[in-house]
């Protein structure tokens, strides 16, 4: 089945990056944010900007929406129970559902709710969207890249391929997307958690030889060795290549978690050095550096609702 409408749960800035991109190639009629009513009200009349234009895909509240082809999943983590709600209205028989949300635990919360055959394995990496106050900018759109679940039925990861060719959204089709997914929340431990512990950026977290460098690399070699006692072939050469990969990216750019410094929202600490503690307490490992992250990041925070 060709997967022909779209709707994405979620416009903050991976949402609106990828539903901008599919809006110039599929046209206004193929994609739709969807947000609960109470969201919708909120934020009713606000157009945000992507790189300087206002966004053309349209809003709507989940009582107006109907079931769709495909729903993406670009919430916080934070934010998957009220998704997981919003979704029932999107959600037909036909519907093949892709989360973007970070961290290994989503998926399974969508497949306990909609099912394992219609669930599609996946991770965004490499960009550089940057969301603050109503504008969203990037200059990287990165790539997602999924698999099957062992339980997902065959043809839905190739439908959702064809679709993504037509929405010109860059995209990679993984044989061990279980990996693919370890190295991308190794990535995240490291450099979502030191931004936002240090209130750094994609340069000063790559600049050689400095403490927020250090952090970086440490978070990400304890998630490896996690990753390793998980029974997932994580290498140094994985570790390498993600920390060149954001060492490629714009240098004043920053990670969402860094975002949510600056926006002062809750952060996915829970499920970056969150389930790195907890899995490191499992095999015991030892892991000071993102113990260290979680208790300073869960200071910040707490800072916050002290304002």
């Amino acid at each position: 089945m060709a997967i022909e409408s779209v709707a994405i749960i979620g416009r903050g800035a991976v949402g609106m990056l990828y539903g901008s991109i599919a809006e110039k190639n599929l046209g206004s009629g193929a994609v739709e944010f969807v947000m609960d009513d109470e969201r919708f009200a909120r934020h009713a009349g606000e157009t945000p900007l992507v790189n300087g234009e206002p966004l053309r895909v349209r809003t709507l509240p989940a009582s107006e929406a109907a079931p769709v082809d495909l729903v993406i999943l670009a919430t916080k983590v934070t934010g998957l129970g009220q998704a997981l709600d919003t979704m029932e209205t999107l959600v037909g028989p036909e519907t093949r559902v892709v989360s973007l949300l970070n961290g290994i635990t989503s998926e399974e919360r969508v497949a306990e709710r909609f099912g394992w055959e219609r669930t599609v394995l996946s991770i965004a990496q490499g960009m550089d969207a940057v969301f603050v106050g109503d504008e969203m900018t990037y200059s990287h759109p990165g790539e997602i890249r999924f698999g099957a679940a062992p339980e997902t039925d065959s043809g839905v990861v190739e439908e959702v391929a064809d679709l993504y060719d037509r929405a010109g959204i860059p995209h990679v089709v993984e044989e061990d997307i279980r990996r693919r997914m370890w190295v991308k929340l190794m990535l995240n431990v490291g450099i979502n958690q030191t931004c936002m512990a240090y209130g750094g950026t994609y340069g000063t977290a790559s600049e050689p030889g400095s403490e927020q460098n250090r952090c970086f690399v440490a978070a990400m070699r304890e998630a490896l060795a996690v990753a390793r006692a998980e029974g997932v072939d994580v290498t140094e050469a994985d570790l390498a290549q993600m920390a060149h990969l954001t060492a490629s990216l714009d240098p004043a750019g920053m990670p969402s978690m860094a975002q949510d410094r600056i926006n002062e929202k809750p952060t996915e600490v829970e499920e970056f050095s969150g389930t790195i503690c907890r899995l490191a307490e499992r095999h015991g490992l030892l892991v000071p550096t993102n113990q260290w992250l979680y208790r300073r990041i869960r200071e910040i925070e707490s800072d916050f609702s002290a304002r």
